[in-house]
């Protein structure tokens, strides 16, 4: 016995046919625009977040200083065995601000330095300590890697009111039908269901 096959009618619901429902227009119009609106959007959203990133890190790069300090304490922590060498541990640091007052905080320094010993920190343009900034690469990384992301995010978030918008259609659909087939079976007295 052989099986039968269906020919696959593709992009049905732009042709004409006396079965094709105002909702089958809607719905094929509805799905055009949720995937222009999708690929357009997310690459828009993902380029300006992007740059956005990418601003962001130059700005955090420019306000940020390397400065001597001076380890306050030992920094002798024990190393767990398995870490590569540049393992960094929290200690007290002192230096100098750039308006001329001397200032002790808490930094990450190589593990098991002595007191006395130069270190290298960074601070922002209010003389705090914050982290190393980001190098080129990791800036680009940073920058294509949250672009993806929102890009992504914002196309998922389009296609997901898509989804939506199109399961409300098939529930009108089934709706109409459903109320189709009560009046054709009332009418000639039968009852379904």
């Amino acid at each position: 016995m052989a099986a039968s096959r269906c020919a696959r009618v593709r992009l049905w619901r732009w042709r004409r046919s006396p079965l094709r429902r105002r909702s089958d227009v809607i719905e094929a119009w509805v799905v055009l625009a949720g995937w222009l609106f999708a690929l357009v959007g997310g690459l828009l959203v993902g380029q300006v977040t992007a740059d956005a990133v990418e601003r962001s890190a130059e700005r955090q790069r420019a306000e940020s200083r390397e400065v001597a300090a001076v380890l306050v304490e030992d920094a002798d922590d024990q190393a767990p065995a398995r870490v590569g060498s540049d393992y960094r541990v929290r200690a007290t640091v002192r230096w100098t601000a750039p308006d001329g007052s001397t200032r002790t905080d808490e930094a990450r320094v190589p593990a098991k330095t002595r007191a006395g010993t130069t270190v290298a920190v960074w601070t922002d343009r209010n003389g705090k300590i914050t982290d190393k900034p980001l190098d080129q690469g990791e800036i680009r990384l940073h920058a294509v890697s949250g672009g993806v992301l929102a890009a992504l995010s914002a196309g998922g978030a389009v296609l997901g009111t898509v989804w939506v918008a199109r399961l409300g259609l098939e529930r009108g659909r089934m709706a109409q039908w459903a109320a189709e087939w009560e009046r054709i079976d009332t009418r000639r007295g039968w009852k379904t269901g």
